[in-house]
């Protein structure tokens, strides 16, 4: 059982308030301190599935109380374990999302949107390790370049700020994922004009055309990513599935233009454009039957309406590609 406390900081006369909640019956244990002669805290300990509504709750009630603040602490393990859930408690938890709470999942994939310089040595090492991993056909070093999974973070922060409809968190997306191609671009034609590339080896000739069964990892990946976010799984577990679909592609890409075959590159670039596409409409239709929305109602309408045309305008392009592919296949 996933659990997590929440710490409460507000007034003293506010404490009493806690009790009223809609869903104060879903606690499963209850601590009052005195911080001062006016603030106390008062540590909620809940299920993860039931963190989410008791936040909207405590911040529909508190946000305009002066001194008011909630910390979020996951917790490993509590003694004596929390007993098994009764028929009622059981048919609420039902109703409750299986995920950790939107604030949890904000907070972790927002983080994946920042540009700094941990980013940016992250891209220019998995490129490095990639092309190398590429070049002598070596699966567990590309491997190895997908664990740093450094395309990871910008890619679910850009499926999140869809479903949330928040602009300012996509447009950091859209940011970070252009700095981290543009790096994994340049670094590989770099290496691409270095070395001699074999374009006959498994590893790189796979990379040069696009399946169905392309279509379907790259799907899947978006997917495995969101669920994982959602769960609480440690990124490092996720990025592979990510990456496995991103950044090998992309290597092959610059490592076939920096070597002079643009027409081998084509291929790769084509695979990269599906991938990206693939990896973000599954991504965004996830965290959306996750039930991820927008605390407010008015935030939720215009969510929708990000998510619609989102997911419209991924599918059209998702066409688009299809058409390409099927061209390329032609020719």
């Amino acid at each position: 059982m996933s659990l997590r406390l929440l710490e409460i900081i507000l007034p003293v006369e506010s404490t009493s308030s806690i009790d009223d909640l809609p869903r104060s019956d879903t606690v499963l244990g209850r601590w009052d301190d005195r911080l001062n002669d006016e603030q106390a805290i008062v540590r909620l300990l809940v299920k993860a599935s039931n963190t989410e509504a008791m936040l909207d709750d405590l911040e529909g009630r508190f946000a305009h109380v002066s001194g008011f603040r909630v910390i979020l602490i996951p917790v490993e393990a509590t003694l004596p374990r929390p007993a098994s859930d009764d028929d009622a408690t059981a048919s609420q938890a039902a109703k409750s999302p299986e995920r950790i709470s939107r604030e949890e999942i904000y907070a972790d994939v927002s983080e994946g949107a920042r540009i700094s310089r941990t980013f940016v040595a992250q891209v220019i090492i998995a490129t490095v390790v990639a092309a190398v991993g590429l070049m002598r056909n070596d699966n567990a070093v590309i491997i190895a370049a997908m664990v740093i999974a450094p395309l990871l973070g910008p890619n679910m922060s850009l499926c999140l700020a869809t479903t949330l409809g928040d602009t300012r968190l996509a447009l950091e997306s859209l940011k970070a994922n252009a700095t981290g191609l543009s790096i994994a671009l340049v670094f590989s034609m770099v290496l691409g004009a270095v070395f001699v590339i074999d374009v006959d080896l498994p590893s790189i000739q796979s990379r040069t055309t696009v399946s169905w069964g392309d279509i379907l990892l790259a799907l899947a990946s978006g997917c495995a990513g969101v669920l994982a976010f959602t769960s609480g799984a440690p990124s490092a577990l996720i990025g592979v599935m990510v990456a496995v679909a991103l950044l090998p592609p992309f290597a092959v890409c610059g490592l076939l233009i920096g070597s002079g075959d643009f027409v081998a590159a084509r291929g790769a670039l084509l695979l990269v454009a599906t991938n990206v596409i693939c990896v973000n409409l599954s991504g965004v239709l996830t965290f959306a039957a996750q039930g991820l929305r927008p605390r407010q109602w008015w935030e939720a309408e215009r969510a929708k309406k990000a998510l619609q045309l989102a997911v419209g305008i991924w599918l059209l392009l998702l066409a688009v590609l299809i058409v390409l592919i099927y061209q390329a296949a032609a020719e």
